[in-house]
């Protein structure tokens, strides 16, 4: 077991690893893709400008996000341990180690937060998965309260994912993560692709496409959007919070770590990208049927709600085929959700194996027990603190996250074993521009702006 004072060179590093790079990909793409880019990505586009955003957030993703996570995965690998361990683990003074262990318990804290509120969007989109299908076998009343946002139906959804979950992480790496996100995450691309075409087809479809892809440059700056757009881009990666950590250290060292990160970046931002193109075209199509979407103001109606509210109205619009459009989209959503959400509770579930002795099977499911508590807490008081707990994780904790996560892989792990490290899978790195850019970035630019950012959003 690592322990807090022991240097990590010493640290033995038999641990479960993934297959393969590709199948590493796919799981940290999955544990990046999720409700943040196909529910939070639409919605903050739609508030703030649209593509305006888009840009904005593309931005932050390779500017800000991309380095952070190349940062992330680097301390991953080399420790090759736990959030935890990592950051006490990289530096022998005792002041070092202890803001590293108070910034990853930070991080495992987010994570439950996040998993709690998480739970709750996605047990709707169950909810709304077999719904139609209900209504199709002639069950109206249990697919009406199924889709009712009411307080039990709403609990009982969220325990139901949340026991899904827990179930796939029990299996650990490659027979748990490894394996579902393979077989979800081409699923995911498919059942998107289909719907944007099928959306694209109806009327007002075409407008939406125009108001997403044709930028209004006097909002890029508004603070609002920068600061939303900068949370949107750490949320949908999973950064600051040990995720992204953890599955470094299932890494092989053979794996080129810029590139590995640059393509988990890229398909993140893709299918947020792509989920964008779904959405919002289908709102205009939505306001084509007379759906109201905005009110007078020009605020959306019930922002956090908006992919429950708007596209059922839609796929109802569309009679019988309408029923299995919906399933189709919200069977998408689950898929998203779930690639997500099992890499929301691995580093804290590797945390309790590997530092407090605990079985993976016994620590999942005390998590789990954990986060449902907060989830029905969040649920029964939901004006309150749903929206609060999305505001501080993903605006406030995440982002100071992300800077320290930038400063102890930068400034404390010190550029000898950074290069050494990213040199294994990267043999040429020092000729390159990405080592000539990269480390000095990291040190000074990142979190100069990352902090900037975030005092001005105070």
């Amino acid at each position: 077991m690592p322990s807090a004072t022991k240097p990590l060179e010493d640290q033995p590093t038999q641990r479960s690893q993934f297959s393969s790079r590709l199948g590493f990909i796919i799981a940290a793409a999955g544990c990046a893709v999720g409700v943040g880019n196909i529910w939070s990505f639409p919605t903050q586009t739609a508030q703030n400008g649209g593509a305006a955003f888009v840009l904005v957030y593309l931005f932050f993703s390779f500017v800000l996000a991309y380095p952070a996570l190349v940062a992330e995965l680097t301390i991953g690998r080399y420790s090759q341990s736990n959030s935890v361990s990592a950051l006490t683990g990289l530096d022998q003074r005792r002041w070092v180690q202890r803001i590293g262990l108070i910034t990853s318990l930070l991080g495992l804290a987010t994570l439950t937060l996040i998993y709690s509120f998480y739970s709750i969007v996605a047990g709707w989109f169950i909810g709304f998965t077999v719904s139609p299908v209900l209504k199709l076998a002639g069950i109206d009343a249990a697919a009406n309260w199924l889709t009712s946002f009411n307080t039990p139906s709403t609990i009982t959804l969220t325990l139901v994912f949340m026991a899904v979950t827990t179930l796939i992480v029990t299996a650990g790496v490659r027979q748990g993560i490894e394996k579902w996100c393979n077989r979800l995450m081409p699923s995911l691309f498919i059942l998107l692709a289909v719907l944007i075409v099928f959306v694209l087809q109806k009327p007002g479809g075409m407008e939406g496409l125009k108001a997403y892809l044709l930028p209004d440059f006097s909002r890029i700056f508004d603070q609002k959007l920068l600061i939303s757009a900068l949370g949107q881009s750490f949320f949908s990666m999973s950064l600051g919070v040990g995720c992204m950590l953890v599955y470094g250290s299932y890494l092989k060292k053979q794996a080129n770590l810029p590139l590995t990160a640059f393509q988990v970046a890229a398909v993140d931002s893709s299918v947020a990208f792509f989920a964008g193109l779904l959405i919002i075209p289908c709102m205009y199509v939505a306001m084509q049927q007379g759906v109201e979407i905005y009110n007078a103001d020009g605020l959306l109606h019930s922002a956090d709600t908006l992919v429950f509210t708007v596209l059922p109205s839609l796929f109802n619009q569309l009679g019988a085929i309408g029923h299995l459009v919906a399933v189709a989209f919200f069977v998408l959503l689950v898929i998203a959700a779930l690639t997500s959400s099992i890499s929301l509770i691995e580093p804290t579930v590797a945390w309790m194996v590997e530092n407090r002795q605990f079985r993976r099977r016994r620590a999942s499911w005390l998590i789990t027990a954990l986060a449902s508590l907060l989830s029905i807490g969040i649920i029964l008081n939901f004006d309150t603190l749903f929206g609060l707990a999305i505001t501080l994780a993903t605006q406030y904790f995440q982002p100071i996250l992300c800077l320290m996560f930038a400063v102890y892989g930068s400034w404390i792990m010190r550029q000898d074993r950074l290069l050494k490290e990213l040199s294994q899978g990267y043999p040429d790195i020092k000729e390159g521009w990405f080592w000539k850019i990269w480390p000095w970035y990291i040190r000074t630019v990142c979190p100069g702006l990352i902090l900037l950012l975030f005092l001005s959003n105070l």
